[in-house]
């Protein structure tokens, strides 16, 4: 297969170029600067070109408290991106996975995981772009895109949560983490395993939409925690707050554990729990040091 990976530069296209290189498949990495997927002139050519059997695109606005102001900016990368991208894969005979975000939920869940077809009502600017673009791949490319939502990624390569608290760790006699968030915290290496197993099946029997996120469930400070305890700290340096104690534009979900029922389906594991993946990455993270 000829992949074509958008948002290369990011933290999990980066992973997926990685992941496929290592499975010896021909694979294109495109970041940014190669391709603004909001050009169709410039999308229709790199499809047209690169002949990609499949489009994976981790392009995205990603900005989630900058987007409450900035809306119609976000909608153009996250929303009319993807759409160019799929009407490109249809005109060239190409399939697409396109990567999506928790956030399309409403996020009052409490102890139930989302399934992959419960309602959506996002509650922020960058949940509602995030949808138009999902809804977009599957009005262009019905029965030869996947959906494939993550959420609370942290890996390798750029700033994430993990990262961050591994430097606040050593700089600081406490931290404060909010203990009212409850989600899947989600090695990026991890999904990028997904979306390569997901690509070799995509297409009559496997398509719509999955959720990529690891298995179990945990708080923010349940996180950091588990952080601190990884690299030797005393996990009480960590100490709970709640998210009032740090306002921000966007409303964060309360709860957005996602379900995996669709990788069953397709005779794929459930994602392995949050703890083990965590164990496995913060020692590549720590060795590759802060982003730069």
């Amino acid at each position: 297969m000829r992949w074509l990976v958008t948002g290369a530069g990011g933290m999990l296209g980066h992973d997926v170029v990685e992941e496929l290189t290592r499975r010896g498949e021909e694979v294109v990495g495109l970041d940014r600067a190669a391709l603004d997927i909001t050009r169709s002139d410039a999308v229709d050519t790199a499809v047209r070109d690169h002949r990609p059997d499949l489009v994976v695109n981790c392009a995205a606005y990603t900005a989630v408290d900058d987007a409450e102001s900035d809306e119609a900016r976000a909608l153009q990368i996250n929303g009319d991106g993807p759409r160019l991208l799929a009407r490109a894969c249809a005109a060239h005979g190409a399939r697409m996975i396109h990567v999506s975000t928790d956030y399309v939920f409403a996020g009052e869940a409490r102890t139930t995981p989302y399934p992959e077809d419960h309602p959506t009502g996002p509650r922020t600017a960058y949940g509602r772009t995030k949808l138009a673009g999902e809804r977009a791949v599957l009005e262009e490319l019905p029965g030869a895109s996947a959906i494939v939502r993550t959420a609370w990624l942290y890996g390798v390569h750029g700033a994430n949560f993990v990262r961050t608290m591994i430097g606040l760790e050593a700089r600081r006699d406490t931290v404060d983490v909010v203990d009212d968030q409850r989600g899947q915290p989600t090695w990026s290496a991890d999904v990028a395993e997904r979306i390569a197993d997901l690509g070799v099946r995509l297409g009559p029997d496997a398509h719509g939409v999955f959720h990529a996120t690891s298995s179990g469930e945990a708080t923010w400070y349940e996180l950091a925690r588990e952080v601190f305890a990884l690299v030797g700290a005393d996990q009480d340096r960590v100490r709970p707050t709640s998210s009032a104690a740090f306002p921000r534009p966007a409303p964060r979900p309360a709860y957005s554990a996602l379900a995996h029922r669709r990788w069953q389906e397709i005779g794929l594991p459930l994602p392995r729990d949050w703890r083990s993946a965590l164990h496995e990455a913060l020692p590549r993270i720590r060795k590759e040091g802060p982003p730069s």
